[in-house]
């Protein structure tokens, strides 16, 4: 007993104070071999144990191989296997490279089978965590995992009486197993899909039965299974009876008396709301949503509330929806105010039949909350008024009245400036908004304004005697005013300077032709929502992705809408420019932090994830075909990329973003380039490395956002990508995150055009098998022909209209330069809308870049 307690301690001790990259691991991993190899369950579990929590490389490096062998062993009793599962976990979490399943993958998925619940509670936790990596390697777990959940389901809590939680049988297990399957798509097999549907059916079923006890434990662990079956149900989106029924039991809890409830159901309903199946039944709750935001007390419940309005939002209720939640903007809490303003103005936008009814809607948004109105959306209203001749004079008109209000935000001054700048003319017949009253209406807002609205206004006064000569001499004597020439802004200086000298010297014709008409914008998504994704803030539903379930686009090659593009904006905005947005930015902290709250952490198989150098790589596919956008975003930092290529030659600009309020110490950055990477990509000139220029500030405060620069030069051509890693002390504890760049090989792509008869004369040059990749794939995306196309040409290569014999093929064109050699290549892309395919080849004269091309593009369509 004595050694046993010696041994505890000795584990104690190595667990809490030893370092992980201690010496001493070396001389504690012999013993630890020791304890492994003996089959006395205590010693084996204290060295399982200890591992896990110390959880090192060389620890991984020692026991990845051997711990599965313990795990799968016949002999190994129940309690050791329960270690030995949890132990593997950490140590993949933690070195996903060295825990290499193989041969043991098909036995481990067995213990979905066990007899032990504990063993199979601790090996759903492993399977979960390896099947979100591997998917494939792990598929054959959906039919045990079925297997298991129904006999659960189907059992009485007598039958499982030592896994019975007040009355639920295994509501641990039952959640983890809900969570497994919605790693994979819905079963392909009939018996095990219908068996499943059973399952789901009978906890909706027992959702619906009295409680069977008046616990809150009994009630928490119920809807924690039922939630966590709602999750499966909306995962796989194809069983309209089971939509529906979950759709109304959510209904059931939107006037729940718990918090708690009505927050997950108003989460769950807004994915709801994106099915074609359950929209018109979560429609039917639109009354219910609409007081709940009006009288809510939580604010992370109102914001739900929103959230969902806007996902049930359609033709059929847009108007209804638009006007209650501007109604509700007036007394919003200002933590969320801008989200609900972006929110208002895309929904009007959408669903603007009549496009009178959004302008009447944006200037409206603008009155009530003037100060949460970004550029963003008084650009948009401008870009739209512009592209459309039968809203033009409305929208003069509207502005004009709304600019009479004695307190006019400062956004209706802009829009306003512009709109009359180009329109003035269309309401000019009127003697009440002749244009000598529009100008002196516009000028008596002059001295109110910031610098930049200045500027604005006098580029739409010189556009006022272009389109007013009666004016001519009225606005001249406003620039030729010493506090316009010899302001002390450049800006302001130069604009009235140089308007005052065109106005002077050049005919009506020049003055005409150089202050002509805005040209039509050209059409592109909204950038409106890409700046409500990025308001994001933790514990926010992911509402806005709804837009990607219904129609696959977004930010294709950094394509976001440009702002109005005349003399009447200020200079272009610096790489350095608040391009995330975060400074605004109120995180909401009232938010639950996940969609299971306080009901599910209970059932969650780890807490938060501890701080990790493990490489992130999840938005490194998302900039294939795009340059600019968020790499990387958790509750503390927000990582940003704006990038150009040229040649061989590319730059990177990197804005780092503190979200929270608290200061960032010792913040550091380093680039690596892994392998043989370093002699491909040559990093000459990132800003903040010890070898050039200074090093970033080690203090970020709260809420601001640095910037570095990071230039790159494509020596040849390569498959790997360069590693940031970013270290900082947040609350004294230690951030160290690793992400992969998304410096790709066909950002050095320069498109190349060619006919159909030099295209396919080329095809067949590059005829030999090692210069061809082909892959056929299912469509991941949806197959629309704008997205195609905008993806394509975000990769890099010409996109070559009437080559294909075939109208419904797209081929592309480019040549990859490096500074050793430049690399050709050709692209052939065969959609088959009617059975959701693509074939994709790649001829390339070199095979490498063909293949891993393919590999790239196959993730993108």
């Amino acid at each position: 007993m004595f050694d046993l307690f010696l041994l505890k301690c000795g584990y104690l001790f190595i667990s809490v104070l030893v370092n992980s990259n201690s010496e001493l691991i070396r001389l504690i991993n012999n013993a630890i071999k020791n304890d492994l190899s003996s089959r006395n369950p205590t010693f084996m579990c204290l060295a399982l144990h200890c591992i896990a929590n110390v959880g090192s490389r060389e620890m991984a490096e020692a026991f990845a191989s051997e711990i599965p062998r313990i795990l799968v062993a016949g002999d190994t009793m129940d309690s050791v296997k329960q270690s030995a599962a949890l132990c593997l976990l950490r140590l993949y979490k933690t070195s996903p490279d060295l825990v290499l399943m193989g041969e043991w993958t098909s036995r481990v998925v067995h213990l979905l089978n066990d007899q032990h619940m504990g063993v199979v509670t601790a090996a759903i936790s492993l399977i979960t965590c390896l099947s979100q990596k591997n998917p494939d390697e792990f598929k054959t777990c959906v039919s045990l995992a079925v297997s298991r959940l129904s006999r659960i389901v189907s059992s009485a809590s007598t039958d499982l009486q030592d896994y019975t939680y007040y009355f639920v049988p295994a509501p641990w297990l039952s959640c983890k197993l809900l969570r497994l399957l919605q790693c994979y798509p819905p079963p392909e097999d009939g018996a095990v899909k219908g068996r499943l549907v059973e399952c789901l059916e009978t906890i909706l079923n027992k959702a619906q039965e009295p409680p069977k006890s008046k616990k809150v434990q009994h009630s928490n662990a119920k809807n924690a299974i039922l939630f966590e079956a709602i999750s499966l149900i909306i995962h796989y989106d194809s069983e309209p009876n089971l939509l529906v029924r979950a759709c109304n039991q959510l209904g059931q809890f939107l006037q729940h008396r718990e918090t708690n409830l009505r927050y997950l159901a108003l989460e769950s309903m807004c994915t709801l709301a994106s099915s074609e199946f359950s929209h018109e039944a979560v429609k039917t709750h639109i009354e219910t949503v609409i007081n709940a935001l009006k009288t809510e007390r939580d604010v992370s419940v109102r914001q739900r509330a929103a959230d969902l309005l806007y996902a049930m939002c359609d033709r059929s209720n847009a108007k209804q929806i638009v006007a209650e939640m501007l109604s509700y903007l007036e007394t919003a809490d200002y933590s969320i105010r801008e989200e609900m303003v972006l929110k208002v103005a895309i929904l009007a936008e959408k669903y603007a039949v009549d496009y009178s009814w959004y302008v009447d809607t944006i200037l409206n948004l603008i009155r009530i909350a003037g100060d949460y109105v970004s550029e963003e959306v008084w650009y948009r209203v401008i870009q739209i008024v512009i592209n459309r001749d039968d809203v033009q004079g409305y929208a003069a008109k509207t502005v004009f009245e709304a600019l009479q209000a004695p307190a006019c935000h400062e956004n209706m001054v802009k829009v306003g400036g512009y709109i009359l700048g180009e329109f003035g003319n269309l309401i000019a017949g009127d003697p009440r908004s002749s244009p000598l009253v529009q100008f002196n209406l516009l000028h008596s807002k002059f001295h109110l304004c910031s610098v930049p609205t200045r500027a604005l206004l006098l580029s739409a006064y010189i556009k006022f005697i272009n389109l007013f000569p009666e004016t001519k001499a009225t606005i001249q004597e406003v620039l030729r005013c010493d506090s316009q020439i010899r302001n002390s802004d450049v800006e302001l200086q130069q604009r009235a300077v140089e308007y005052l000298k065109l106005s002077s010297i050049a005919s009506t014709d020049v003055l005409a032709t150089v202050l002509e008409e805005m040209p039509p914008f050209p059409e592109r998504e909204s950038s409106i929502l890409a700046k409500l994704k990025k308001k994001k803030g933790p514990g926010a539903v992911s509402v806005t992705e709804l837009e990607d379930n219904k129609r696959e686009g977004g930010e294709l090659n950094g394509g976001s809408d440009r702002g109005p593009d005349t003399a009447a904006m200020a200079s272009t905005p610096s790489p350095s420019a608040d391009l995330l947005g975060i400074r605004s930015a109120a995180p909401i902290g009232a938010a639950p932090t996940s969609a299971g709250s306080l009901l599910v952490d209970v059932f969650s198989e780890a807490g938060p994830a501890a701080p990790s150098a493990a490489v992130n790589d999840d938005g490194f596919l998302r900039f294939v075909c795009k340059n600019n956008g968020v790499l990387f975003e958790n509750q503390l930092l927000q990582i940003g990329i704006k990038s150009e290529y040229r040649q061989n030659l590319g730059r990177m600009y990197l804005f780092y973003g503190n979200k929270t309020s608290v200061q960032f110490a010792s913040f550091s950055t380093t680039v690596s380039c892994p392998g043989e990477l370093q002699s491909h990509i040559l990093s000459m000139d990132f800003y903040f490395t010890c070898s050039l220029t200074k090093p970033v500030e080690p203090l970020v405060e709260g809420g601001a956002q640095i910037q570095q620069v990071l230039n790159i030069e494509c020596i040849t051509d390569f498959s790997d990508a360069p590693l940031l890693n970013i270290k900082f002390r947040y609350g004294g504890a230690l951030q160290n995150l690793t992400l992969k760049l998304p410096v790709t090989i066909n950002k050095f792509f320069q498109p190349t055009e060619m006919s159909s008869h030099d295209f396919f004369q080329r095809w067949k040059q590059l005829s030999q098998p090692q210069q061809e990749a082909q892959k056929i794939f299912k469509a991941n995306h949806s197959m629309d022909t704008e997205v195609l196309k905008a993806k394509l040409l975000g990769l890099g290569m010409a996109l070559l209209d009437n080559v294909d014999p075939n109208p419904e093929n797209y081929v592309c064109a480019g040549v990859i330069q490096t500074k050793s050699q430049q690399v050709g290549c050709l692209l052939r892309l065969e959609p088959n809308a009617q059975a959701q395919m693509y074939r994709l080849t790649l001829r390339c004269s070199k095979d490498s870049v063909s293949r891993r091309l393919c590999e790239l593009l196959a993730q993108q369509f």
